[in-house]
């Protein structure tokens, strides 16, 4: 499988086969990377793979979305849910602290779109409020 890899502002294809990852020829001959690279590139693929969401398809009314990057630790809630305005929606943990993602409106829980243990970045969506 091939893959693009950012490094340090530099983007490599990077090839993976059997557990190696390999830098493509002309990829290196324009940005070498150095050998630390090589031998990290593999792991890093690995972990973006994880955390990189599926393309969802939302249901209409307010996105909740993640205001920074971080895990979420538990949510709180499930889809026909009646909600209102402040009440904790999802628990995101960054940088090791908790923070409260709650609701900006009363309505019911239209799309629950993340999930305990999911990392997200900043803008992510993770509940919708119709």
């Amino acid at each position: 499988m091939k893959y693009k890899v950012t490094l340090n502002g530099k983007t490599y294809e990077v090839e993976v086969e059997h557990g190696k990852a390999v830098l493509l020829d002309e990829y290196e001959a324009l940005a070498p990377a150095p050998a630390v690279a090589k031998k990290s590139s593999a792991p890093a693929v690995q972990e973006e793979k994880k955390s990189a969401p599926a393309p969802v398809s939302l249901a209409s009314g307010e996105t909740v979305s993640a205001p920074m990057p971080g895990n979420i630790i538990r949510v709180d809630v499930k889809e026909g849910d009646k909600v209102k305005a402040g009440q904790i929606l999802v628990i995101l943990e960054a940088m090791k602290m908790e923070n409260e993602i709650v609701s900006p409106k009363d309505g019911t829980v239209a799309q629950v779109v993340t999930a305990k243990g999911t990392v997200v970045d900043t803008g992510s969506p993770l509940v919708v409020i119709a």
